[in-house]
């Protein structure tokens, strides 16, 4: 079938409306005929769903404001605009959406802080989005953690979470980047080791998979890398609606 957005402009192409309306588009290319199927992921009255992972999902959140469902508490990223839908769409069952993601955040931290920011939750639907910091920090110097370690420490971190909430399902969201801004060749191939890492851990732990890299890989194709996120790691907010609305689609919530 001929795309019908390729003869869309391209100054139409970077308006909010026409974003919009190939997300659709995106989203099915980049999850070819792969896409899985989770029927048995069903909304509830009174669900808890527990965001977590890094700058990517803080988005600035008010860490001083930890009540489930408040705007501050989601900050302006993905976690925010998913949540919003599963509110606004859902407002018979009184779902708790909480956002803990904390700027900065490798695996190992996530761990030390994960009985306060997760088990005390007790949440029934847990996403983590996190490893961009944990090859970004080694490029850098800042750390000296390998594709190894980021995978033990997530495997870790997982066993120790299905002991503590046996019953919680998994999401576990795809590290990715974009080739602009602070992504450069360095990067490569290291960067493709982690997001295996983590889809062979979604598959461990019987989890659902979001591949975000193969998203923004379909959506440089209808705008350029640094309008979906302009140092190469930190979406934009259209590079943050279409995460949402991805996410919505992997988990079909």
């Amino acid at each position: 079938m001929k795309n019908p957005f390729l003869q869309i402009s391209r100054r139409k192409i970077l308006g909010t409306a026409a974003l919009t309306g190939i997300a659709s588009t995106i989203c099915k290319d980049a999850f070819g005929d792969n896409h899985q199927t989770t029927d048995n992921l069903v909304l509830t009255k009174g669900k808890k769903i527990l965001f977590q992972g890094d700058s990517i999902t803080d988005a600035g959140r008010d860490k001083k404001n930890q009540v489930a469902n408040e705007q501050k508490a989601f900050g302006g990223g993905y976690a925010w605009m998913a949540a919003s839908h599963l509110l606004i769409g859902n407002p018979e069952l009184n779902l708790l959406i909480h956002n803990r993601g904390i700027s900065g955040n490798k695996v190992h931290q996530l761990a030390a802080r994960w009985d306060k920011d997760c088990i005390e939750l007790q949440p029934d639907i847990l996403s983590i989005l996190i490893g961009v910091n944990d090859i970004w920090h080694g490029l850098n110097g800042r750390y000296d953690g390998t594709v190894k370690t980021y995978e033990d420490d997530f495997i870790a971190l997982l066993e120790r979470t299905h002991k503590s909430l046996p019953k919680t399902r998994f999401v576990i969201c795809e590290p990715f980047v974009l080739k602009c801004g602070a992504v450069n060749e360095k990067w490569f191939p290291e960067f493709d080791h982690y997001r295996e890492s983590a889809r062979k851990i979604a598959d461990q732990f019987d989890g659902i998979f979001v591949p975000f890299q193969s998203m923004f890989d379909e959506a440089v194709k209808y705008a350029p890398a640094k309008h979906w996120a302009g140092d190469g790691v930190h979406p934009s907010p259209h590079g943050a609606s279409l995460m949402a609305h991805f996410w919505l689609k992997s988990v079909q919530i």
